[in-house]
């Protein structure tokens, strides 16, 4: 059976791979219970069915470059996307850490890039394009009161066939990685420490007292060989310390074009073989120095099952389901180790001490908050489920997660 990258969840159902979006609606309408398989870059089972499990990487291929936009089938990943736009001197304003994650998957879990200024992935959609309940195509766009809650969807509405995503001119970033920046700077010089460059991603354990910080600055921007008592590192490095830098993006300050620098991995390689969990928060920007002690002081429980914690800053959007809705955001992401059970003590740790912050959980991750808790972390889950039943009153686009999540 069918495994997501991971491999931490088998899904339910072998998946289908219509080749057609006739084909695709088709499908939908003759089937009681279908869910939408993306890149596989999930870590629970909001993808999972015992019914119809669709792919739309095998829909033909789509990529229109127009003069602020570009329109994209969903099953392309990122890195071919980035790749035709940079062609065509064209970009988008943000990139998540790997550029082999599906746009549609990225986009309607509420997944992200860095930077104080920079929106999720999401909010770069200007259109979207789905297969309702009926098997019908439905187009929506920004002046629709229904869109707020399309993008940011977790496939409840329908199965995404395209999108319609802005873009700007091209661009260059010169990235360079601190090391040793003293771990209680984040707190006491978040704003410097992230405000310093396009996009700036820190990574901690939150027990070893240096930092290690990735500052992806406007090609042409200055830099210092020492900052805020860290140093420029000796060579090229990977999120994990104790790992090799061969899948990594170039460092070293060389400038380089967008698309090529803003994730941290390279598109020509795998960067991992999924031998991991994650869990994700988001907290409000205001408190991110109280998180951030408050992780510390959870550090040493966090310490036989964490890999890696990395530190983001995502603007503020007004889509329904974004963590980010709302609010400027710090995301907390944690990369642990394969051992579900070991593993989900320690996330409801982390919840009991950041969620009385305003966080929210990332859909995609591993989480263990009730229903009750995610209609507080997000006040627009009421709006959401009214959408939702809108367009499959039927239920033919839920699951168990859902079920679970947004009864």
């Amino acid at each position: 059976m069918a495994t997501n990258w991971a491999g931490n969840i088998t899904f339910s159902a072998e998946p289908h791979a219509p080749e057609s979006v006739p084909e695709l609606q088709e499908l939908v309408r003759s089937s009681e219970h279908v869910r939408v398989l993306g890149s596989g870059h999930s870590f629970n089972r909001i993808a999972d069915t015992t019914g119809t499990l669709v792919s739309v990487a095998s829909l033909p291929r789509v990529i229109t470059v127009g003069e602020d936009t570009v329109t994209v089938s969903a099953g392309l990943r990122y890195g071919e996307v980035t790749a035709a736009l940079q062609a065509a001197g064209r970009a988008l304003h943000n990139l998540g850490s790997l550029p082999h994650i599906s746009i549609a998957g990225a986009c309607s879990t509420g997944t992200h890039g860095s930077g104080d200024a920079n929106g999720t992935l999401a909010s770069a959609v200007s259109g979207i394009t789905f297969v309702n309940a009926d098997g019908e195509l439905v187009t929506l766009t920004r002046d629709d009161p229904d869109f707020p809650g399309s993008v940011v969807s977790l496939g409840a509405l329908g199965v995404t066939v395209s999108l319609e995503l802005d873009t700007r001119p091209s661009f260059e970033i010169s990235q360079v990685v601190y090391d040793a920046l003293p771990v209680e700077r984040l707190g006491s010089d978040f704003e410097e420490v992230f405000s310093s460059a396009y996009s700036v991603s820190a990574f901690t354990d939150w027990v070893d007292p240096d930092v290690m910080v990735w500052r992806k600055l406007r090609a042409g921007t200055p830099y210092e060989p020492s900052w805020l008592g860290a140093r420029v590192a000796d060579g090229a490095r990977h999120p994990i310390k104790s790992m090799p830098a061969d899948f990594a993006t170039q460092q070293g300050g060389v400038p380089g074009p967008w698309n090529e620098r803003l994730p941290h991995f390279r598109l020509e390689f795998t960067p991992s073989n999924g031998e991991e969990l994650q869990s994700e928060y988001f907290v409000p920007r205001a408190v991110a120095a109280q998180a951030f002690e408050e992780l510390k002081a959870l550090g040493g429980l966090m310490a036989p099952v964490i890999q890696i914690s990395e530190v983001r800053t995502i603007a503020a959007d007004d889509l329904w389901l974004s963590p980010s809705q709302g609010r400027d955001t710090v995301a907390l992401h944690f990369t642990w180790i394969r051992d579900e059970e070991a593993v989900r003590p320690v996330v409801s740790a982390l919840e009991e001490v950041l969620l009385p912050l305003g966080a929210r959980p990332h859909w995609g991750k591993v989480f263990t908050v009730d229903a009750a808790t995610l209609r507080e972390c997000y006040p627009k889950v009421p709006e959401f489920i009214a959408l939702a039943a809108k367009y499959d009153p039927a239920g033919k686009f839920r699951n168990d997660y859902l079920d679970t999540c947004l009864p």
